[in-house]
């Protein structure tokens, strides 16, 4: 296949729409089933390459949610915890723990389930059943892999009536190391970021604190590959194997730090046990649950504990999560990690970082206040490495 026709580009105005090669080569990939549309496919390039990276990076198999050109989280294949599995809604999952390609997808899903609601999933192994049937039950958009287990395959093929995206890639396509895009009828030409992402790039310690374990140095990689392939403005914490809060589009590098860390202790909060047991309805859908969680633990448009709401979610009245008991739950988070797509202007990003448990930094440097920032973190114990390297992605 050379090119496939599109039903329109980003909008439905947008007419005609279409993937080719340049070269006019074969597209190096299959569509299994369904039809992907222009966002569909800017979701799977950008998510294949961000876990084809990350199995690179940490010889583990691997997998992220995507929505609107930005990962929700990205993971490795390590196994989740009895808490974690109730949070993530995957406890019920026979053989979770058998398939490490299903632990990463289900890091990557349960880290920020409201954004990943309609998410396109990239999985960096061969699709096998634990995983197809994990994703079977979710609200997802479409999956590009490097191949299916044909069991894997059909359970998959009977999403959303059959019309399900599922694409496979060539594991071993390498692209163009010139890249192009048009912007106002004006043609951009730019090198690829081939700039790899390793523990080398961590060595550079600027901190007092200089000891880099090596599972904060693997969430560190793994914040870094995550905002690699983030819109910029970016920032993401990690912690355990996964991206637990990423930051994108945001104008100033506060904000981003800001929406990462409530991500982040929003998924902190979802462990905690006075969340984990809300008596819902029987009848409440995920999707539902995921809302009303994130209602209960972050008190936005409606109070799901006041009289005439609790009724339409919970069995019994839920007491309150009090500001006081998630600030009490949350200061005693540790050793998260933390990474940036460019260098921290002010100090009062490691000022927030630090109310997320954050103990490990991984920031390019060459700021004006740098020393602020490393007096800050000092101030905090924090170990923070200067990588040198901007990960801008536009």
């Amino acid at each position: 296949m050379k090119e496939f026709e599109l039903k329109y580009g980003c909008n439905p105005n947008q007419k005609p729409a279409k993937i080719f090669m340049h070269d006019g080569s074969e597209l190096p990939i299959k569509i299994l089933s369904g039809r992907p549309g222009y966002i569909n496919f800017l979701d799977a390039f950008n998510s294949w390459q961000l876990v084809k990276e990350l199995k690179e990076a940490t010889g583990m198999p691997s997998a992220t949610s995507f929505k609107h050109v930005s990962p929700t989280s990205a993971a490795v294949g390590l196994p989740l915890s009895d808490a974690l599995k109730r949070a993530c809604f995957v406890d019920d999952i026979k053989g979770l723990d058998d398939s490490p390609l299903a632990c990463a997808y289900a890091r990557a899903r349960g880290t920020d389930r409201m954004s990943s609601f309609g998410d396109w999933i990239a999985l960096s192994d061969v699709c096998d059943v634990t995983t197809a049937t994990l994703i079977k039950r979710e609200i997802s958009d479409g999956i590009i892999a490097p191949g299916y287990e044909p069991e894997a395959l059909e359970i998959l093929k009977t999403k959303k009536k059959g019309n399900y995206n599922i694409i496979e890639i060539d594991p071993d396509y390498t692209p163009d190391p010139i890249e192009h895009k048009q912007v106002y009828g004006i043609t951009f030409e730019q090198g690829r970021n081939n700039f790899e992402i390793n523990r080398e790039l961590l060595s550079n310690i600027v901190t007092v604190n200089k000891e880099l374990p090596e599972d904060a140095a693997r969430d560190l990689i793994i914040a870094l590959i995550t905002l690699k392939y983030t819109q910029s403005n970016s920032v993401c914490y990690a912690y355990g194997g996964q991206a637990i809060g990423v930051g994108a589009g945001q104008q100033s590098r506060i904000h981003c730090t800001r929406l990462a860390g409530t991500k982040a202790d929003t998924w902190q909060l979802r462990q905690y046990k006075k969340v984990l047991d809300l008596p819902f309805l029987p009848t409440l859908s995920r999707p539902d649950r995921d809302n009303v969680i994130d209602g209960y633990i972050n008190k936005n448009e409606e109070d799901v504990c006041a009289e005439g709401n609790w009724q339409k979610y919970f069995t019994t009245r839920p007491e309150p999560l009090t500001d006081e008991e998630a600030r009490a739950y949350l200061d005693t988070i540790k050793g998260v990690a933390l990474g940036s797509d460019a260098f921290f202007p002010f100090d009062d990003n490691i000022e927030r970082a630090k109310r997320s448990g954050v103990s490990y930094v991984a920031e390019p440097g060459g700021s004006v206040r740098d020393d602020i920032v490393i007096e800050c973190a000092d101030k905090y114990g924090m170990v923070v490495a200067f990588t040198g390297m901007r990960l801008f992605h536009h």
